[in-house]
């Protein structure tokens, strides 16, 4: 079972809905609960919410599931990303990880999504209005963070599948590795790019 190696009280009274923070080492001896071919499998099932996005040479594609094995026979060296939404009602590892949070509103729980991203990797950045909180599992990426957005930012529309933005001033701008935790409050606009440099 996952622990927690920080005060979620303290938490709570000095960023809850206040302000992003990084927890290195946020889960006491963490171990990835899913792997890379778990992933890969969960997104080929009919009735799993999963996406495929690229970004090679600035050309944003995202694309929906199911997916056929074949495209994990073709696959470029870098600059994707393999997102499988609500992988805690299909995986019993990825649910142990929201045990921890029961602590937090439970109305505000929406469910769990894993992310495999090779080098170059990533959504873009954007903004969600709604608390996310980022555990790294294998590997690591690195994190930007800006300010709360106040009308400041603009989105384009480099894909209609991304809500993406132009870009932000970092804030944070921090390498997460394996059980690091990242917060982020509601609109706060983040982006993660996986690196072999991180």
């Amino acid at each position: 079972m996952y622990q927690f190696n920080f005060s979620l009280s303290e938490f709570v009274q000095q960023y809850w809905h206040k302000q992003p923070t990084i927890i290195k080492g946020g889960f006491k001896q963490f171990i990835d609960p899913i792997s890379p071919e778990e992933i890969a499998g969960l997104s080929m099932e009919e009735e799993i919410d999963s996406r495929f996005v690229s970004n090679l040479n600035d050309e944003w594609n995202a694309e929906h599931g199911p997916f056929d094995e074949t495209l994990f026979e073709n696959l470029a060296s870098s600059h994707w990303q393999l997102i499988v939404q609500a992988a805690n009602h299909w995986h019993q590892g990825v649910a142990s990880i929201a045990e921890p949070f029961k602590g937090l509103p439970q109305w505000l729980f929406d469910d769990i999504m894993v992310c495999y991203s090779v080098e170059g990797g990533g959504v873009g950045p954007h903004i969600d209005q709604y608390d996310v909180f980022i555990v790294q599992g294998q590997g690591k990426r690195r994190w930007k963070v800006g300010a709360k957005d106040k009308g400041q930012y603009t989105e384009n529309h480099r894909t209609a599948a991304l809500r993406q933005i132009e870009g932000f001033d970092p804030i944070i701008d921090q390498v997460l590795e394996p059980g690091d935790i990242l917060y982020i409050p509601p609109g706060f606009p983040h982006e993660a790019i996986r690196s072999s440099q991180a």
